[in-house]
This record gives C-alpha cells, sequence and structure tokens, in this order.
C-alpha cells in the first residue's frame, strides 16, 4: 500500500509533523511514544484536517474566500487522512481476527 501522506515509516509521525511526544531510537521495550498515543495523534490531527476542509467549504461558499484549489486540496488532504487511518482500523481489526482464530 502506498503512503501518500507520509505517515508510515518515515518518521512522519513524530514532533515536527504531529506534535508527539519526543521519538526515541528504538531499543528496548518502553522507549518512544506508544502505538496509542501515535494512533490518538494521527486521529486528532485528521479530525483538525477534516475541520480545517469544513471551514474552507463553508468560507467559499459565504465568499469569505475565492481560491477553490485552496479548498479542493483541504478536502482532499482530509480525505486522504481520512482514508488511510481506516486503513489502519482495517489492518488491526484483520490482526484481532487473525488472533482470535488462533487455538490455545
Amino acid at each position: 500500500m502506498s503512503d501518500p501522506l507520509g505517515l508510515i515509516n518515515s518518521g512522519g509521525i513524530g514532533p515536527a509533523r504531529w506534535g508527539g511526544a519526543t521519538p526515541r531510537p528504538p531499543g528496548g521495550p518502553g522507549e518512544g511514544p506508544s502505538f496509542k498515543d501515535v494512533l490518538l495523534e494521527n486521529i486528532r490531527q485528521a479530525d483538525r484536517m477534516q475541520q480545517d476542509a469544513n471551514r474552507a467549504i463553508e468560507d467559499l461558499q459565504t465568499g469569505r474566500r475565492d481560491d477553490v484549489e485552496g479548498v479542493i486540496l483541504a478536502t482532499q488532504k482530509a480525505d486522504m487522512a481520512f482514508r488511510m487511518l481506516q486503513s489502519v482500523r482495517n489492518r488491526m481489526m484483520e490482526a484481532y481476527d487473525e488472533i482470535r482464530q488462533i487455538r490455545v
């Protein structure tokens, strides 16, 4: 799967892009941000992108904004972020189903 937003394995989840905790080099358990923290921050970022896109659409409709390209770009970024999170959710559900089928 391609990563058009650069969210996977590119260091794009670090503090500069997402405002999360300072990443540490992997070396052992408990180092670096947890998966939960990274996932929650990505959800918040996707929500902010969606809010920005909605605001841009409203501004275009009310005449406070006239750059259609910027509105289209904002909506596409929000859509891509949502699709990326949806893909992560689908992969997690597949992994959960696979683990659930393991016989003990």
